[in-house]
């Protein structure tokens, strides 16, 4: 088999009006398609090759086809000829063997294709050997700049000093006490209240209760009662209307009776609360260990953020427009994961979005530009791999394909030829891992700031290492915890010995 690949000039394409494909919107309100660069694809295959199809072919069709005679599926092939003729097995070797002579030529020529090709057979459709042409999309190669310079924004590792105390009132706040008081009601006090909610006169079970103990500012039921109880007293009546949090078009009477509000006093930070209550024996290492934890949880959630937020600026530096074909594929590859992951919680997707609130429209928006993002991060990461000379060897080939061996519970070395021989090739794959290690060197390279653009030093973001500490606490320990004298020198006795 023959292949030659040429570029296709887009003026010598016609697009095809009123085309069944999303495209998108052009800069003056019209409908505008992108494309990503397009080859054409000459194969040529020789008669004795697709005489091997044409076998193919028979046999598929001796299957189905019943000769007087025979039993099914053992007519020989002259037999069949003799009945249907050979046009119609060229016919289906041609339906069938094209696309994968097409794979073939894909792979062989490792063309990166983002589109379904457009197949016109040229030759060989009566009889000799076969050629064809297949127009198709290929992914376009970027250039991308000011990724020395990026900045990336992730959590700050140290957390303030309001931080440290909200903690450690969280800890307190599970031994205070709430002491009646006359003032109106404000957030942050718990008020006893007598609750019921109806529905076209129909109590709710889950919104009727009597002495029921509610945080003010919690928004534990709906806004409204909220709003409504913040500068209430002991002993007022409150009727009011609310929507249903859930159901649309309903609206929920609410009849509130305030019994008591109550404000929560917090118990004094000292020391001998700290060791009655907790683990610790003073409020100062209460205060120490409180800090280190904060700061561990705060690394890893930076560390984890760090990666994505690279990614999502990396995206905002590309300048190029992205082609439909990837952004569509983008969206219909994020679209199947989040049904696969809906699917594992008992839940479809249009339940999913009644639940969130999400009209088709705006979630349809919303996966579109994520997909677009993430087309533009594919390209980006290709073009810094490139840029960057970031090579991908056989050992990182092998590790990949022994990870994919194991979760597909199969050899590496059928699944080596089933990609090598059936698939799209290693080209892809080598791709998806030039992709990663650029992602990882550019993770290492860019900039770090806070919430409020102060510089993050990357020494900063490394996990404490907890081991020294530990270390001492146990010689310290042993040292305390020894009671026998410890001879000072006993080497002249061993010599004695």
């Amino acid at each position: 088999m023959k292949t030659t690949v040429t570029t296709v000039d887009p003026a010598d394409l016609e697009v095809v009006e009123n085309s069944d494909e999303e495209i998108a919107d052009g800069p003056d309100g019209t409908q505008e398609r992108i494309f990503g660069p397009r080859v054409k694809l000459t194969v040529e295959v020789d008669q004795e090759t697709f005489e091997e199809a044409i076998e193919q072919a028979f046999r598929k069709i001796g299957k189905e086809v019943r000769v007087p005679g025979f039993r099914k599926g053992k007519v020989p092939r002259p037999v069949l000829e003799s009945h249907i003729g050979s046009e119609y097995a060229r016919a289906q070797a041609l339906e069938d063997a094209i696309p994968g002579y097409y794979a073939d030529a894909v792979r062989s020529e490792a063309v990166d294709v983002i589109a379904a090709p457009d197949l016109s057979l040229t030759g060989g459709e009566e009889d000799g050997p076969v050629s064809f042409e297949a127009v198709v999309e290929t992914r376009p190669t970027i250039s991308v700049s000011g990724y020395a310079d990026l900045m990336v924004e992730v959590t700050k590792p140290t957390p303030s000093d309001e931080e440290v105390q909200e903690q450690l009132d969280v800890q307190r706040r599970q031994s205070a006490e709430l002491i009646d008081v006359e003032r109106p009601a404000a957030s942050g006090d718990q008020v006893s209240i007598d609750i019921q909610g109806t529905v076209d006169g129909e109590a709710l079970p889950g919104l009727t209760a009597d002495d029921y103990l509610y945080a003010v500012g919690s928004g534990g039921i709906v806004e409204e009662v909220d709003e409504q109880l913040e500068g209430a007293k002991a002993g007022d009546e409150l009727d009011f209307t609310a929507s249903h949090p859930v159901q649309e078009d309903v609206t929920i009477d609410f009849t509130i009776k305030v019994q008591a509000v109550k404000e929560e006093v917090l118990p004094e930070l000292s020391d001998e609360w700290v060791e009655e209550n907790t683990e610790h024996d003073s409020v100062e290492e209460l205060r120490s260990e409180t800090v280190q934890r904060m700061k561990m949880m705060r690394i890893f959630q930076a560390n984890a953020a760090m990666r994505e937020n690279t990614a999502t600026a990396l995206a905002e530096l590309v300048e190029e427009s992205v082609p439909d074909s990837m952004v569509n594929g983008e969206m219909s590859e994020q679209l199947q994961q989040l049904a696969m992951r809906l699917q594992g919680q008992g839940m479809n997707l249009e339940t999913w979005m009644q639940m969130t609130g999400q009209d088709p429209e705006s979630f349809t928006e919303e996966l579109r530009e994520a997909a677009e993002r993430s087309a533009k991060v594919d390209l980006a990461l290709r073009s810094i791999a490139a840029k960057e000379a970031i090579e991908v060897n056989e050992d990182d080939i092998q590790e990949e394909l022994e990870r994919m061996a194991e979760q597909f519970q199969t050899s590496v070395h059928d699944l080596r030829h089933q990609i090598e021989d059936q698939g799209d090739g290693l080209g892809p794959i080598e791709a998806e891992i030039g992709k990663r290690k650029a992602l990882e060197w550019l993770v290492g390279e860019v900039n770090l700031m806070d919430e409020d653009g102060n510089t993050i030093d990357r020494e900063d973001m490394e996990l404490p290492d907890l081991t020294e500490s530990d270390s001492a606490e146990q010689a310290d320990s042993d040292t305390v915890d020894s009671g026998e004298p410890q001879p000072e020198d006993d080497s002249e006795q061993d010599e004695e010995q």
